[in-house]
């Protein structure tokens, strides 16, 4: 049998400027202060300049703790933010991307893409709340960039 990928994507204007938002969504250290299902950080490794490239996450989802590590990649910096999994526990795939852009009115836009390959199949109502929860992070990345 074979299990497809889980997409989601999310735009979202932010009334703050483009290094600001580019600034907090690379300090993946500091996500468990605003990222709510975010619970634990650790890098494992940094790039040669010093940002951190492999990073352990332990986070909640589905009404349990789960553990993964993504691979960061900065090539596009600081237009995009991506990354990929290196190893997971209910994932077999994590890849993802924050696109930042100056909007019209003035902020930044952010477009937030993901794709999750679990390692079970999840009945879609389930698939549909964890997809509303994870895309609930570029919410929260507003609500950290417009705070200050």
């Amino acid at each position: 049998m074979q299990i497809m990928a889980e997409t989601a994507s999310e735009t979202i204007t932010i009334d703050a400027p483009v290094d600001r938002v580019w600034h907090i969504a690379a300090d993946v250290e500091r996500y468990p202060e605003w990222a709510r299902d975010v619970k634990d950080v650790v890098v494992r490794s940094r790039d040669g300049e010093g940002r951190p490239h492999e990073v352990e996450f332990r986070a909640s989802a589905l009404g349990r703790s789960t553990h993964y590590t993504l691979a960061y990649d900065y090539s596009d910096a600081p237009s995009v933010l991506a990354w990929t999994m290196v190893r997971g526990d209910i994932q077999r795939a994590i890849d993802g991307s924050y696109h930042f852009s100056n909007s019209d009115a003035g902020g930044t836009e952010v477009r937030y893409d993901l794709s999750i390959e679990l390692v079970v199949p999840l009945p879609g109502f389930v698939k549909r709340r964890a997809e509303v929860r994870i895309l609930n992070t570029v919410k929260e990345l507003k609500a950290r960039a417009e705070s200050a």
